[in-house]
């Protein structure tokens, strides 16, 4: 359980990253969400920065979650600040940056799907990275959390994610379970009625990956991805 802990504004460096640490911890993440905002943004984003490298899965994924909360509140104050944090994650992926940027593209998606006006901002940026035309993904560990971005925007925001339909038809045919069943998985959400013929042969796809969905980790079955996908488009 989140408990009271230090006033938000009187944590600095190590003991900062500590208490953030302990809210995504928790197991009450409404309550870890609403303790995150309390903190000047500022100073908490560079802690959720560095846990998005946690080892713990769990703590990556709430840390995502932090992402959305803190930078959606930020942009409702102050949206230049917010764009500096966006700009920062985007940095991130740039080859440029000489980081990998675990994690980057699901907090963007996080993000967007909690702030409309950042979503329809920087929407197409976030599809760029699986365009082949745009900043497209080549190391392949990062391309499922571009698909998560993506994936956790559509849940939302549908109609800022239908121009990745094309673009995810190529992810189908991955020898990758993982991406094949976050592609599919988007391309329910997005409604893409082009795409049936291609999802049908996924039908067959008894491979597991793991989708963070609702505030935890998920074990789904590709076929099952797919068996949802085709129901959704059908009913568009």
């Amino acid at each position: 359980m989140v408990g009271k802990k230090s006033l938000p504004g009187k944590c600095t460096g190590r003991s900062l990253k500590k208490q953030v640490l302990a809210y995504l911890g928790s197991e009450d993440m409404k309550a870890a969400m609403e303790a995150l905002r309390r903190f000047p943004p500022r100073k908490v984003i560079n802690p959720l920065f560095s846990l998005l490298l946690h080892r713990d899965p769990k703590i990556k994924w709430a840390a995502v979650t932090g992402f959305g909360a803190v930078v959606s509140n930020l942009a409702d104050r102050n949206m230049e600040s917010a764009r500096v944090i966006m700009r920062r994650l985007m940095w991130q992926l740039n080859d440029e940056s000489g980081g990998i940027g675990w994690g980057c593209p699901e907090a963007m998606g996080e993000i967007m799907a909690c702030h409309e006006k950042l979503a329809r901002e920087y929407a197409v940026v976030l599809l760029s990275y699986i365009r082949p035309d745009g900043n497209f993904l080549e190391y392949e560990p990062l391309q499922p959390g571009a698909l998560w971005g993506i994936g956790r925007l559509a849940q939302v925001r549908p109609e800022l994610a239908g121009d990745a339909a094309p673009h995810l038809l190529f992810f189908l045919k991955s020898r990758n379970a993982t991406l094949r069943g976050m592609a599919v998985w988007v391309l329910g959400l997005i409604g893409a009625k082009k795409a049936v013929s291609e999802i049908e042969p996924l039908l067959d796809d008894l491979k597991i990956l793991e989708i963070y969905l609702y505030g935890r980790l998920k074990p789904c079955c590709v076929k099952d991805l797919a068996e949802e996908a085709l129901k959704r488009i059908r009913k568009t």
